[in-house]
């Protein structure tokens, strides 16, 4: 994994990671102004907390990739940091974060100031904003880091409650892996950044609370804007450092104002300004802003000892209402929007033809990613050579109006890197890459679907459901295709051809091993089927059949 972002897949990004010394200290920073995590607690009665301590700047509490965790100022103080870590969800959620403060801090006004301030003049910048707003980064206190006070009177909550892999309510405890895990105030933290955007919807808020007067809640809470019905995919432009990936997904002041659904621009940051409920104006401004999309304030929260109080917080226009995050691809070419969607069966690298149609103007799918569609042009300018893109996100079920973890539910996530000259190119109109990628993908999606309909036709042949067997033998596909994914891609470019023909050659090897591991053929009915689906098989089978 190059930067920002790291995957779990087995593609990496070009970038190699060394250890140095300084992986092997404690990502902690040392605290500042009295921060510090041994303070006692001075404490109102029933556990809440009223002294400012656990300073968000200098605690560590951001997990890094390969070396802990890591503070605010820790992350924009250099580019020690090289990736973030945690799940897909919690990728999303600081980063989205990190993109917030850096706008607030430092949005360039166009393309030629943000490639003049460069990831280090934005780290900064940061660390200025940031001791400038130290008193708003305290995780407990009077008014404590994007928390309400005014929401104690909602019922104490486990912090499991909030947590979708956790079994709360009536869901039955099948595994260790379901138990609210010793929550830390780093753990808090974290989980309160999440509920910014990723809240889900249901039942387990208590929406008896209201500061708003004459607003109305429903018994459910509708699900935060990060995430949507059934799980939003997420895609960022990724550097070789968690300050090069803020920096290169840092949207400019022209390109916040061509944007119509940002009516208040930038916004006030929440940490600058809290809201006083629901409705009131500040909610409102924050709706209609940029800011609103970064740190949405879905769950109004307040951190406790013993868990935590939660009710619904501010309901954000979605994406049928043409609010949309600048992270997500949606078409909007029609009447009803449509969005890419996190689907654990396709890896988010499968969708990278369609995230990159702009490349070429294309309009076959008609899905473009803010982040992708304005930052990729301007990279050059920047002097990047070399850029990823992140794609990942949290697959959601729901059932009467109560959002869930189950089955084949994931958070999945996947990243891919280009060089920035030849994408540069492929804008000039001077390179034909994207559309020798396109048609190799579009070849191995054939592929996919060969391996899925020969499992299926196999089984059929045996009176047996087949289709939960192909979608595994489809699977198995893909799963050998990934490793080779980047190769895939550099081998689309000028020059690439005998390796791109040596790929397509795997790739069809590939067909028959998927289709083999699925279907046995021990007995003679089984080796019967498999000689007649097999692919290359099947249809010298039915030729023999027909001529005898």
């Amino acid at each position: 994994m190059g930067g920002g972002l790291p995957s779990t897949s087995p593609c990496s990004g070009p970038t190699a990671r060394w250890k140095t010394a300084l992986e092997t200290i404690s990502a902690g920073a040392t605290p500042r102004n009295g921060a510090t995590g041994k303070r006692r607690l001075a404490k109102k009665k029933g556990g809440s907390v009223t002294e400012n301590r656990y300073n968000l700047l200098d605690e560590a509490w951001i997990p890094i990739a390969d070396m802990g965790k890591a503070g605010l100022l820790r992350v924009f103080g250099g580019r020690e940091c090289r990736a973030l870590g945690g799940t897909a969800v919690q990728k999303i959620a600081v980063l989205k974060l990190l993109i917030a403060i850096a706008q607030a801090a430092a949005t360039p006004q166009d393309t030629h100031e943000w490639a003049a301030l460069g990831p280090d003049g934005l780290g900064e910048r940061c660390t200025a904003y940031l001791e400038q707003w130290r008193d708003a980064f305290w995780l407990y206190g009077d008014k404590p880091f994007l928390q309400m006070p005014a929401c104690a009177k909602a019922e104490l909550k486990p912090y499991g409650t909030a947590m979708p892999q956790v079994a709360s309510g009536n869901t039955t405890l099948l595994t260790q892996l379901q138990v609210e895990p010793p929550m830390s105030d780093a753990a808090r933290a974290l989980l309160l950044v999440e509920q910014m955007g990723f809240s889900l919807g249901g039942k387990k808020t208590d929406n008896s609370v209201i500061l708003t007067k004459g607003y109305a809640k429903g018994k459910s809470a509708k699900p935060g804007p990060s995430v949507c019905h059934m799980g939003l995919l997420h895609s960022f432009l990724l550097g070789d450092s968690i300050l090069e990936t803020v920096w290169l997904n840092l949207l400019t002041r022209d390109i916040i104002a061509d944007n119509r659904q940002w009516e208040k621009g930038i916004g006030t940051a929440p940490w600058e300004k809290m809201p006083e409920g629901e409705d009131c104006p500040t909610a409102r401004a924050l709706k209609a802003s940029l800011m609103g999309r970064l740190v949405p304030l879905s769950r109004f929260c307040l951190l406790r000892e013993d868990g935590f109080h939660y009710t619904e917080g501010l309901v954000h226009p979605d994406y049928q209402e043409r609010m949309i995050d600048p992270s997500v691809a949606a078409d909007t070419s029609k009447a009803k929007v449509r969005m890419l969607w996190v689907n654990p069966e396709k890896r988010p690298w499968r969708q990278l033809t369609a995230l990159l149609a702009f490349l070429k103007n294309e309009r076959d799918s008609g899905f473009e990613c803010e982040n992708l569609k304005k930052g990729i042009p301007r990279l050059a300018k920047g002097g990047v050579k070399q850029f990823g893109i992140w794609s990942g996100g949290l697959k959601v079920s729901s059932n009467a109006g109560e959002q869930y973890v189950s089955g084949s539910d994931d958070c999945i996530e996947s990243e891919t890197w280009l060089d920035t000259a030849l994408v540069a190119d492929e804008l000039a109109g001077d390179e034909d890459w994207f559309a020798r990628f396109k048609i190799r993908m579009e070849q191995v999606e054939k592929m996919g679907s060969v391996v899925y309909g020969a499992t299926r036709g196999y089984f059929s042949d045996l009176k047996a459901q087949g289709e939960a067997h192909a979608a595994e033998a489809s699977g198995l596909f893909w799963q050998l295709i990934e490793p080779t994914f980047q190769e895939l891609i550099e081998a689309c470019g000028d020059g690439g051809q005998e390796r791109l023909a040596q790929l397509m050659g795997t790739y069809a090897a590939f067909v028959g091993t998927a289709f083999d591991e699925s279907c046995p053929h021990g007995t003679a009915r089984q080796f019967e089927a498999w000689a007649r689906h097999r692919p290359g098989f099947g249809m010298l089978s039915q030729k023999t059949q027909s001529s005898s």
